[in-house]
């Protein structure tokens, strides 16, 4: 389904969302529904979403697991740098051993090169790509939960964070989050007991 708005003949304008499928072809039944009803639905189960404390800490986990898995380089030059420091005990090792010749001591002054050149790729990385840490997350994550819904940047910041995908159908809507474990399912009898249930728009009467 996609925005459309109309203009009744009193100069009001109504908004809506409508099946692309009905618009294009006739060949949906689906009914037109209402923009402000739609979204309201859409914005309070995410502020509920974002009350639960348990749901919050799933979140937080989702992110770091997140970071860990989008940033290669970090893991590629920790390794390097182990592999370094291997080869420079195994040295060191040798030497007290009484194996000390030129090649020997070329070999540890190379590697000892190499281990500060990869801590210092290690610290720009790092400073390139913060991590953040849970306690980061967390607060971040709480100022969601004092934002103003009625403004509409902000009601479109906490959809474009949150919100993966809305699935209406004609019995209930299923609410899909971008934590994929999180997912909200919400009859039409559930909706009309806590929303007003004048969901549709059945004849908006258009100024073409």
């Amino acid at each position: 389904m996609f925005g459309e708005s109309g203009t009744s003949r009193s100069g009001k304008v109504h908004h809506y969302y409508k099946c692309a499928t009905a618009k294009k072809h006739r060949a949906c039944d689906k009914k037109t529904v209402k923009k402000r009803w739609i979204e309201d639905i859409v914005i309070e189960q995410t502020m509920q979403l974002l009350a639960n404390d348990i749901t919050l800490e799933k979140i937080v986990n989702l992110i770091l697991d997140l970071q860990k898995q989008e940033n290669i380089t970090l893991p590629m030059l920790r390794k390097q740098l182990a592999e370094v420091e291997r080869g420079i005990e195994n040295m060191l090792n040798a030497i007290q051993q009484g194996i000390l010749n030129s090649s020997t001591k070329k070999r540890l002054d190379d590697l000892e090169e190499s281990k500060s050149e990869i801590e210092v790729k290690i610290l720009q990385e790092e400073m390139e790509k913060p991590l953040l840490t849970r306690e980061q997350i967390l607060f971040w994550l709480h100022k969601f939960r004092g934002i103003d819904t009625s403004q509409r940047d902000q009601r479109q910041m906490l959809i474009d964070t949150f919100v993966n995908a809305i699935y209406l159908y004609d019995d209930k809507i299923v609410l899909t989050f971008n934590n994929k474990e999180s997912a909200e399912t919400l009859t039409m009898a559930e909706i009309e007991e806590n929303f007003c249930s004048d969901i549709t728009v059945r004849a908006v009467p258009i100024v073409r």
